[in-house]
Parts: C-alpha cells; sequence; structure tokens
C-alpha cells in the first residue's frame, strides 16, 4: 500500500545535500534491490538515472553504494537463472531481465570506473575503491547476459590496452579479466588466443599496477579456459614453454605482482588434474616450477607473509594435480627439503608473540605441504614405501609441532597425520601411544571448532588404518565424542563428523562396540528428532540438517556392518526407530541426493546383518517399494547401483 511513497522518500533522499543521508539511501536501495526484486519494475528507469548521476559524479562513499545497486540486481538474476524452466525460460518469481534491458548504458558506465584507480590499491587489496567495485560489478554483470556482454566492452579494450597512460592499460586489462565468466567457451576461446600473447608481454609493463592486474587476467585465463580433460585449453605444447618461463620470471617481481602469478601457476596447475592418466604438459618443468615455488616460499620482503603461503599453496596444487607415476622422483626428493625446512622452524627463538604467530603459519604451510606429498606417494603401491621409510622421522617432527604449541593443536599437523595414518596402516600402532594426548586435546578444543572436527576426521582414519588395534584407545575416544556431543559449547558443524565416526569405530572394533551402542544411538535418536524439525525456508540450516541425516545413516551403516558377522542381534531394538526415520526422509521431496544413497544403503545394511528379523519390520513398512523404485528411475548409475543391491538385500529377508 505504501510502496510508492516509500520509493518516492527513498529517492528524493539520494539526492540530499548531505553526502552520509545520499550514501544511506543508495544502502537502502541496495537492501530493496536483494529483498523486493519482483516489485522493482515501475521504478527503474528512475533508479538507472539516479545510480547513474551517482556514479559518474558523486563522492565516492555514494558512487560505491550505486554500483553495489546494480551488483545486488545481477546476483538476483544470476539466481533466478539457475531455477529457470529451460523449456519455457520462465522463472519463479519471474526475471524481469533488468541487466539486458540496461546493457547497452550499464557497461559503459562501469567501464568509465574502471579508469579511476587509485595509486596504491595493488599493494593493498582491503582497499575498496570505484574502480574495484566497478570491475566487480562488470564481473557479474557478464555472468548475467553471457555473450552479449562481449561486444561491449572489446572496443573499450582495444581502445585502451596500448596506451601510454597506465591508467587505460591497466583498465583494458581489468575489463577484459572481469568478463571472463559468463559468456561461452566459443565466444572467449578466440579472443583468449589472440590475447594471450599480448598478456604475456604485458607481464613486462613498466608499471607495477599494470603488471599485477595481468597476472591476474592470466590466472583467470587458466581458471576457466583451460580443460585439457574437457578437450579445451588455451595453453598447447607450443605455447607452454613461453608461458612458463614467463611467468617463471615475474614470481621474481614485486610481492604484490607474484603472489598473483602464483595464483596463475596454481590453476595452470589444476588444469591437469583431470588429464592424470595421460602425461601432463607441466611434468618435463615440474622441477623448475617447484624450485622456483619454495624460492618465492622463502622471500623475506612478502610483509605479512600473505606471498609465502601463497606460494606454498601453489606448491600444493602443483603435487596435487601432477602425475605420480611421471613425477615421483621429483616428489622423493622435495619431501627431505620440506621436512627440514620444518625442523628449522622448531629451533627458532621465539622472543614474541608476533614471532610465535610467524612461526605457526609456517608450520601450518610446511605441514600442509607434507600431508600433500604424503598423500601423492601413498596412492601407488610402488611409491607408499618411500612414505613408510621416512615415517618415523615425519611422525617426530609432527609431536615436536604439537608439544611447541603447548595448548593448542596445529590443524594442518593433525590433516597431515591423517594422511600418515592411511599410509601406514596397521603400523601407525606404533606412534599411538605418543599421540593419543594430542588427538584428545584436539578432541576437547571446543573454542577452536575447526580443530575439533579435523581431529574427529583424523580418528576415522586411524580406525581405517589399525582395525582391531585401535581398541585400546577407544574408551577415551567415545567417551570425549559422546562429551562432545551433549556440550553446550561445541559448535554445531562438528555434531555431523561425530556421527560418521562411531560408523568408523563400530568397523573397526566389531563386536566390541556392544560397550557403546546404547549412548551411540540414543544420541543419535535424539539428533534425527533434531532433523523432523528442519526449517525449509532456512537454506542453511536445511544443508546442516542434510548433513545431519546423512551422517547418522553412516553411523548405523558401520555399526550394523560392525556386528554383521558376530552380534547382529545387539541392534534389532534399534530397527524399528532405524526405519520410521528413513521413511521420515523418503517423505521430504527436497532431501539432497548424498541423503537418498545414504538411507537406501542403510536400509540395505539392516536387511543384510538383521536378515530374517526385519521382515515383519519392512512388511509393516511398505515405503521402501516405492523409495526404491524412485531411485532405480534416476540417472545416477552409483544410485541405482546401491538400489538394485538393497532391493536384492530385502527380497531375500521376504522370501526367508
Amino acid at each position: 500500500m505504501e510502496r510508492s511513497y516509500i520509493m518516492k522518500m527513498v529517492c528524493e533522499t539520494a539526492i540530499s545535500k548531505e553526502v552520509e543521508i545520499r550514501q544511506v539511501a543508495f544502502e537502502c536501495l541496495v537492501s530493496i534491490a536483494s529483498t523486493y526484486y519482483e516489485k522493482l519494475e515501475p521504478y527503474m528507469q528512475a533508479l538507472f538515472e539516479l545510480t547513474s548521476n551517482a556514479v559518474k559524479g558523486d563522492e565516492e562513499a555514494v558512487a560505491l553504494q550505486a554500483i553495489e545497486f546494480w551488483s545486488s540486481i545481477c546476483d538476483e538474476e544470476i539466481e533466478l537463472q539457475e531455477y529457470e524452466n529451460p523449456e519455457s525460460g520462465d522463472s519463479e518469481p519471474p526475471n524481469s531481465h533488468f541487466i539486458e534491458k540496461a546493457l547497452s548504458s550499464l557497461v559503459p558506465m562501469l567501464l568509465e570506473t574502471l579508469l579511476k584507480q587509485e595509486e596504491d590499491q595493488d599493494q593493498d587489496d582491503s582497499i575498496w575503491n570505484l574502480s574495484m567495485a566497478g570491475g566487480t560489478c562488470l564481473g557479474l554483470v557478464a555472468r548475467t547476459v553471457g555473450d552479449a556482454i562481449v561486444p561491449l566492452v572489446m572496443p573499450f579494450i582495444e581502445a585502451n590496452i596500448s596506451k601510454p597512460d597506465w591508467h587505460c592499460r591497466e583498465a583494458a586489462t581489468y575489463a577484459f579479466g572481469s568478463i571472463l565468466e559468463g559468456p561461452t567457451i566459443d565466444k572467449l576461446t578466440p579472443l583468449v588466443h589472440a590475447g594471450l600473447d599480448f598478456m604475456l608481454k604485458a607481464m613486462k609493463d613498466e608499471n607495477n599496477h599494470v603488471r599485477d592486474t595481468t597476472a591476474w587476467t592470466l590466472s583467470r585465463i587458466f581458471e576457466l579456459l583451460h580443460c585439457p580433460a574437457s578437450g579445451f585449453s588455451v595453453i598447447s605444447s607450443e605455447n607452454i614453454r613461453q608461458v612458463l618461463s614467463v611467468l617463471m620470471e615475474s614470481i621474481n617481481d614485486t610481492p604484490n605482482v607474484a603472489e598473483k602469478v602464483c595464483g596463475a601457476i596454481y590453476y595452470l596447475a589444476q588444469g591437469y588434474e583431470d588429464a592424470v592418466p595421460s602425461s601432463s604438459l607441466l611434468t618435463p618443468f615440474l622441477t623448475e616450477i617447484i624450485t622456483y615455488l619454495i624460492r618465492t616460499a622463502d622471500r623475506t620482503d612478502g610483509g605479512d607473509s600473505k606471498l609465502r603461503s601463497s606460494a606454498y599453496e601453489t606448491l600444493n596444487e602443483v603435487i596435487r594435480c601432477s602425475n605420480v607415476v611421471e613425477t615421483s622422483r621429483i616428489i622423493e626428493h622435495l619431501l627431505p627439503v620440506i621436512m627440514n625446512k620444518l625442523e628449522q622452524t622448531l629451533q627458532l627463538q621465539i622472543v614474541s608473540t608476533d614471532d610465535r604467530e610467524k612461526q605457526g603459519d609456517l608450520q601450518a604451510s610446511l605441514c600442509g605441504v607434507l600431508q600433500v606429498i604424503i598423500q601423492k606417494l601413498s596412492s601407488t603401491d610402488e611409491t607408499k614405501s618411500i612414505i613408510l621409510q621416512e615415517a618415523d622421522k615425519i611422525m617426530t617432527l609432527f609431536l615436536r609441532v604439537f608439544a611447541c604449541r603447548s595448548s593448542t593443536v596445529h590443524e594442518e599437523a593433525m590433516l597431515a597425520i591423517g594422511a600418515l595414518a592411511y599410509a601406514c596402516g596397521p603400523n601407525f600402532e606404533n606412534y599411538m601411544r605418543e599421540f593419543y594426548p594430542y588427538l584428545e586435546m584436539g578432541l576437547q578444543n571446543f573454542e577452536e571448532y575447526q580443530v575439533c572436527s579435523i581431529t574427529v576426521g583424523v580418528v576415522g582414519d586411524i580406525c581405517r588404518a589399525l582395525d582391531d588395534k585401535v581398541l585400546q584407545f577407544c574408551d577415551g575416544i567415545m567417551k570425549h565424542l559422546l562429551n562432545d556431543l551433549g556440550s553446550n559449547e561445541l559448535h554445531r558443524s562438528v555434531k555431523p563428523p561425530i556421527f560418521s565416526c562411531f560408523g568408523d569405530i563400530a568397523l573397526a572394533i566389531g563386536e566390541h562396540f556392544e560397550r557403546y551402542v546404547s549412548y551411540a544411538v540414543t544420541a543419535m535418536q535424539q539428533a534425527s528428532q533434531i532433523c523432523a524439525q528442519i526449517d525449509l525456508n532456512d537454506e542453511e540450516f536445511m544443508e546442516y540438517g542434510n548433513q545431519l541425516r546423512r551422517s547418522i545413516f553412516e553411523a548405523y551403516s558401520g555399526i550394523l556392518q560392525g556386528f554383521k558377522n558376530s552380534k547382529p542381534e545387539v541392534m534389532l531394538p534399534y530397527a524399528a526407530h532405524l526405519l520410521q526415520f528413513i521413511e521420515l526422509v523418503f517423505l521430504d521431496r527436497q532431501r539432497d541426493e548424498s541423503v537418498t544413497k545414504a538411507a537406501v544403503a542403510v536400509m540395505g545394511d539392516l536387511a543384510d546383518a538383521l536378515g530374517p528379523n526385519t521382515k515383519l519390520l519392512f512388511r509393516d513398512r511398505a515405503f521402501y517399494i516405492e523409495f526404491l523404485g524412485e531411485c532405480l528411475q534416476s540417472d545416477d548409475e552409483q544410485l541405482k547401483e546401491t538400489a538394485t543391491w538393497t532391493q536384492g538385500m530385502i527380497g531375500r529377508v521376504m522370501v526367508s
């Protein structure tokens, strides 16, 4: 009733004499854009004029909010496109295509903002200014309208890319990098092929800002247009040497440019991840890339160590995506180098809190690299022996890292230990006595809940490695896990991993899980009641509910399989409640596919483990017939396979 009056007042206030009032008026418009998108049609002409005037001539604080208005409209329309009916092109609520209608005026306005850079903007990414906001909005417009943006932006790029003024060259490069996500590969590939040489030459531009933005644009090109496994890539055997030689030279540039170069190498390596069975074009250059990245990580001019962590993250990706058959020797030689670096951090004299923080960051990065090396070399039987030979030394290092943290546990070291447990298998028992106190410390770390969550995951890794050898530690582990579930201090995101962990423990120790079963299942039943109260309008809570349901099913599966060969009758009292819970999940039409898979799998485990004892239960709850029918018609082969197996298990029970 009052909508038009409210809009009139907000628009009038947006041209107030006071800057702060104009700014807040535009903040209102941003909020209206995202909350009442479907009501905006009658006001859009006036809003375009208001925002356009603000972007072109108002104070920066006001202009930023005016750009934010269009970014919000893009966000809404991108989301509406996801729910669009492919046949009719209709979406609910209807997509008004405001961006498409305003495109010919909106894009030139945004391109103008790209020329308003600040002299020091590359040095500090936290400074949000007009050119950054304009570029971000331009990227969102590209995602909203796709191919239609290209002819509007290319003339700007061509006119500015070679001008003497660095502002023009940087703006042209930024515009190119901004529109790479959205248009089709067919539309972009010829432009990128034509522009790649130019970009590589621009890495030697006299201006730091231009080099910085060029490196960022190259990383965007490699991220979005380099996917050999899908049959398209701007990188070929003809140009890879030239590309890498430019990147290796530019990684020695100022820290802000070097950091973006690390990003470019990161995405270049990532492109070969799925092409692993075949040879990677990076393999011949791997030793050189690793050498340069380690040298970059050792630089002392990296400021707040942002460059160092970027170099190590890139090193991890290069190792992770390499072809282990071709590169195992190189990775084997890298292992002692990283171990030595970690040992050096343990010998540092720590004087101040700042030093301790830097030491912690460096240890985290090095433990992260060791984790990736362990995982890579453990992936084949031929290379696993390399890790087994070094396991004692590696574990000693990790324990020393924990010891110098006093009250907290290093999450990166904990993750690396999980990888080592997987590699060592039953031999990991040798380290459990010394490691167990730190495992307990991690499980009790309510404040740093990510550490707690990671530690729970590592318990699962250890159970899979040790099988029944983990039994001697289970009383303590189960006590901590049950305490965690009962605590109001613990972040809710840790609860699903704990339930999955029950399944891992039960699988490892089999019939010995009987002493914990009543406590574990009671906790699972209480959690299943929370799942029944999920608010379907709360996306975040729905996602959490899906995680919770999936983990409860995983727990039941592990427990049922653990008892199957020795004491299946232990689970009989809980079977009816489990089937009731599965039915509740079946009735939820918005359930996640991963939840469906877990529910169908546990139904099969129930029939498999308890056999004829479940005949009456299945007869009374015939929903399973419809549920399996739905799954057997799915396009997901894995789900079909699971449903077929479950159908066989229940069929066997019904004829028994």
